[in-house]
């Protein structure tokens, strides 16, 4: 769906800035205009890391008016293989530092409002007041609960991506949309604490290029709603697969709706609207598998290269959502390394009328939980 411009344009580009940004002037359907309007946008990004950084470097160069760049860290040896705002001789400098020099050297008119500071529950409303549109490229769920928090009292959109390991999730989020476009919350995609056990990218690691991929994604879904250019990635999430080089879409609705809307689903469905997927104990889960179940791992060949549970049928998550009808099954129980993508594939399931259930805490939990008891994962086949 197409949603009105975001910001009134400025009156004018300077001889310069018209030269500078021509390849954007000449698109058809953007224009002269869509340029002014991203002249006059203010746009706040969270986090001057791995997605951080390319959004940076994209919003300046398409000439963003402000941007407001929050980040507390600073700059580390092992942040230079996906944080490509950084170089060798900023180890040690603050990260909001970068994004003053990047920008100045990509756009003399744009202006980064560094704020080194930490974004919490308490501080996230003042952070991000003012801007007209919030992208968040943090890396842990409290930090990104905060600004979802935040932004719904604000009303603002947010733009919203999580990368890890080889794959990615991306879409927009919005407490006041439009007339007649229903509010979509980060609590509709993770329902609170949903991903609390998730694990950090220390303990499992990303791949950089990926980092790229979704930094310039997100940068792009900003210029949309900032423009009214184009269909923001809006009621969807994109799914990236990096390793199988698929990207997947997945329908996104509100977890709560009136009551009206929910009865209505409840009818169609069989089931209520929030619908929550259902968090198995390793012990539980081994008892739904001797009671039928099916143990269903969607997580990649490289990963299941390294032990599966015994009996597990292998189907990574790409597949799974892309057809869930191939999982010819009535009881489903879904595992992945530690929860997340085993709660998304459970969802699919579950709207395709499977009855799906997630191993809470994944392999991790089961190992810590079952190998004593139990015996080691075994061999895939």
């Amino acid at each position: 769906m197409a949603f009105p411009p975001l910001v009134e344009p400025v009156a004018a580009l300077s001889d310069a800035e018209q030269t500078r940004t021509a390849r954007h002037r000449v698109l058809a359907g953007f224009g002269d205009e869509a340029q002014r309007r991203l002249a006059a946008a203010h746009i706040a990004v969270v986090g001057a890391g791995g997605l951080g950084s390319p959004v940076v470097l994209a919003l300046a160069a398409a000439g963003i008016g402000t941007l407001t760049v929050i980040d507390d860290d600073r700059v580390e040896a092992s942040n230079l293989q996906r944080q490509v705002m950084h170089r060798v001789a900023d180890v040690g400098a603050p990260k909001v530092d970068s994004a003053v020099r990047i920008a100045a050297e990509l756009s003399p008119t744009t202006v980064v409002r560094p704020l080194q500071a930490m974004l919490t529950p308490g501080t996230a409303r003042e952070l991000l007041a003012g801007a007209d549109v919030v992208i968040d490229g943090t890396d842990t769920f409290p930090t990104r609960a905060a600004v979802a928090a935040a932004c719904e009292e604000l009303g603002v959109p947010l733009v919203w991506g999580v990368v890890q390991e080889f794959h990615a999730q991306a879409t927009v989020f919005w407490s006041a949309p439009p007339a007649g476009t229903a509010p979509l919350r980060l609590a509709d995609l993770y329902p609170p604490d949903a991903a609390a056990d998730a694990p950090s990218c220390a303990q499992v690691g990303v791949l950089g290029a990926l980092c790229l991929q979704v930094g310039s994604l997100l940068a792009t879904e900003a210029i949309k709603l900032v423009t009214g250019v184009g269909e923001p990635l809006y009621g969807r999430v994109l799914v990236i697969d990096a390793l199988r080089g698929r990207a997947d879409e997945v329908p996104l609705r509100p977890a709560a709706m009136p009551a009206a809307g929910a009865a209505a689903i409840a009818a169609e469905t069989g089931r209520g609207a929030a619908d929550p997927v259902p968090q198995l104990s390793p012990d539980q889960a081994l008892a739904a598998q001797r009671d039928g179940a099916l143990l269903l791992d969607v997580r990649e060949p490289a990963e299941t290269a390294h032990g599966v549970v015994p009996g597990s049928v292998l189907v990574p998550l790409g597949d799974v959502l892309a057809d869930p009808a191939r999982i010819a099954a009535t009881h489903v129980v879904v595992v992945c390394q530690v929860g997340m993508r085993a709660q998304r594939a459970a969802r699919a399931l579950r709207d395709a009328g499977v009855e799906a259930s997630v191993l809470a805490g994944g392999i991790d939990a089961w190992t810590r939980a079952t190998v004593p008891a139990y015996g080691a994962l075994s061999e895939s086949k």
